[in-house]
């Protein structure tokens, strides 16, 4: 229901079928799916908006076919027809779709170039199942979903299962950019019509650089805007890339823009009073919601079914809050996601400037640091353990191996404490990290001769679609809310990838050119201050009654029997975090969002 309250359709033919909840934003009275080529040959269905329809319409009407409805949907079906899969790689937008050849009984299915969309398969019995949301297979009748060790591993290293994998053994992602055709006979073939890749293009001034981005940016937020027949808001954090998108969004509209944010009570954390100042500047009807730590204890068995598997970036709180307080007002927000990854705007990406340029014995020693006990005093261990996480990674051989390392939630001696006699032991010993790189990117060199070039690079593929992307999808669409990510058009993407990265982090400025860009359309001094990202403050919320929520979801979960984690090492972790000793923030998150899963996930009969 919360996908698609609007509209509901369902096909069948003989052993085939699928459905369709519609979330109406495109040609509201009609388009309504499936939709049917004009013989009825083709059938479709799909998830999410195409910018450039109107374009490819256009030319397919050119080429002699007929639409019948004013929306994207049949676009693709008529482009189908006409390129075959070629469409997929024309296409500027969001989507998971599925087409339907009555006549050949084939299934075409297709996730967008970097993974807006989800898009869930499982092969079992003969058949394939698909679906945007988990919950969709594991209601299917006769199928198994057992829990894999290798994605409870993931969780417990990095929040969340890497892409393919799901927390399912028999359940995989359709990775970003691919396609999957399988017919009446034989194995699914599987291709990328899309692969991320640095062509960087040289001769051009930082300036220029700057340029191409602002009018590249006009007119991919502009396109998104007009690409609706209903009102389109916006996320504001007061960073860097959410004030780009309501900066050109406020340039091309006659209407005061919706904006929403979120803030806490705690200064260090809380964005707000920028986010307010730039809603000012820029003339916007502006909503801020203060969030409390009872708030989020409320939400989280709500939130963790929203996700289906267990989920552990706990700026997935705000974000839900953020979502329920737009879907109040508008049924498309843009968002400001995926200009870090692409525009090297992370802290560990100037980290890994200055790491990837340091000597190898130098960063091979490091590593010592790694092994300092903790401090005497509380106040200095969260900074102590920040540090040491950076010395872990520096002896590492290369960007992406420090990628892996530097996106763990969890220090590698911590899970070897927590797996220790459970069916995980085993998997963190010396060279884990290597070889997980090695299993994703066999030649890394193969990426860039840059060695933050591939720390990126992996961000933008794994990490983006595996966490960010997931993270908006579901807790918007929870809501109701269809979110749009402009830095994420084709145009953008393409820019970002030949773009020098010298360019993209200048000095010690991340996204220097999507900063000067818009710059002149804010505040003064608005963009000069450190990035905050979309935290909460978990060290203080877990210090008190929502750390004893966690206690008790850990006792009542029944995950102590699990076999995946050893219970004296939890209550040792417990105590840890109660003294101050340690800061286990996020694990104790991620062990609740895991407990809360476990006592929801479906259970064989």
């Amino acid at each position: 229901m919360h996908r698609g309250p609007d509209d509901q359709g369902i096909f069948t033919d003989g052993d085939f079928g699928f459905g369709m909840r519609r979330l109406s934003i495109i040609d509201l009275g009609g388009s309504n799916q499936p939709i049917f080529s004009e013989d009825e040959r083709h059938v479709i269905v799909f998830n999410g908006e195409i910018y450039n329809y109107r374009a490819l319409r256009a030319e397919l009407s050119e080429r002699g076919h007929r639409f019948h409805t004013e929306g994207d949907t049949e676009t693709i079906l008529a482009g189908w027809r006409e390129w075959g899969r070629g469409v997929w790689q024309r296409l500027d937008g969001m989507f998971a779709a599925a087409i339907w050849d009555r006549k050949t009984r084939t299934l075409a299915l297709a996730r967008d170039r970097t993974g807006i969309k989800p898009l869930y398969i499982s092969e079992q019995q003969g058949g394939l199942a698909f679906g945007s949301e988990l919950k969709t297979l594991t209601a299917l009748p006769g199928l198994d979903f057992t829990v894999d060790p290798r994605g409870v591993h993931d969780y417990f290293s990095f929040g969340h299962a890497r892409t393919p994998r799901s927390i399912y053994a028999e359940v995989r992602t359709l990775p970003p950019g691919h396609w999957l055709e399988i017919g009446a006979e034989g194995p699914a073939e599987t291709g990328a019509y899309w692969t991320p890749r640095y062509q960087r293009r040289e001769g051009r001034s930082a300036d220029e650089w700057v340029e191409a981005f602002r009018e590249t940016w006009l007119r991919t937020v502009r396109d998104q805007m007009l690409a609706a027949d209903v009102d389109v808001g916006a996320f504001l954090s007061g960073g860097v890339d959410s004030s780009a998108v309501v900066a050109a969004m406020a340039r091309q509209s006659d209407r005061s823009i919706k904006t929403f944010t979120i803030g806490f009570r705690e200064e260090r954390y809380n964005e707000a009073p920028y986010a307010e100042a730039i809603a000012r500047h820029l003339g916007c009807d502006h909503t801020t919601h203060i969030l409390e730590a009872e708030d989020a204890a409320t939400v989280l068995p709500k939130l963790q079914s929203a996700y289906d598997e267990p989920f552990a970036d706990s700026s997935a709180i705000p974000t839900w809050y953020l979502s329920r307080i737009a879907a109040g007002e508008v049924k498309v927000a843009l968002s400001g996601d995926g200009g870090d990854e692409l525009f090297f705007g992370y802290k560990r990406h100037m980290t890994e400037r200055h790491v990837g340029r340091l000597p190898a014995p130098l960063r091979r020693a490091a590593r010592a640091f790694a092994a300092l006990p903790p401090l005497p005093m509380k106040a200095g261990n969260a900074v102590l353990q920040r540090w040491q996480k950076t010395a872990r990674s520096a002896g590492l051989p290369d960007g992406g191996a420090r990628f892996f390392a530097k996106t763990q939630i969890t220090p590698p001696a911590l899970r070897r404490r927590l797996f220790a006699g459970t069916q995980l032991e085993g998997w963190d010993e010396e060279g884990a990290i290597e070889a997980l790189a090695a299993e994703y990117y066999p030649d890394m060199a193969a990426i860039s001769d840059d060695t933050l070039e591939q720390f990126a690079m992996c961000d933008l593929a794994l990490n983006l679609p595996g966490d960010m992307l997931t993270k908006v999808d579901r807790a918007s669409m929870a809501h109701s809310l269809e979110v749009r990510v402009p830095m994420l058009g084709e145009d953008i993407v393409d820019l970002a990838l030949a773009m020098p990265a010298d360019v993209k982090l200048r000095g010690r400025t991340g996204k220097y050119p999507v900063r000067r860009a818009v710059e002149p359309w804010l505040p003064p001094g608005i963009l000069d201050r450190r990035k905050q990202g979309f935290q909460i403050p978990m060290a203080r919320w877990f210090g008190g009654d929502f750390g004893a929520q966690v206690e008790e979801i850990w006792r009542e979960s029944g995950i102590a029997q699990s076999g995946f984690l050893n219970p004296r090492a939890v209550d040792t972790l417990f105590a840890e975090h109660r003294s101050g000793r340690r800061d286990h923030g996020r694990f104790l998150y991620a062990l609740a969002m895991f407990g809360l899963w476990w006592t929801q996930r479906p259970r064989a009969v």
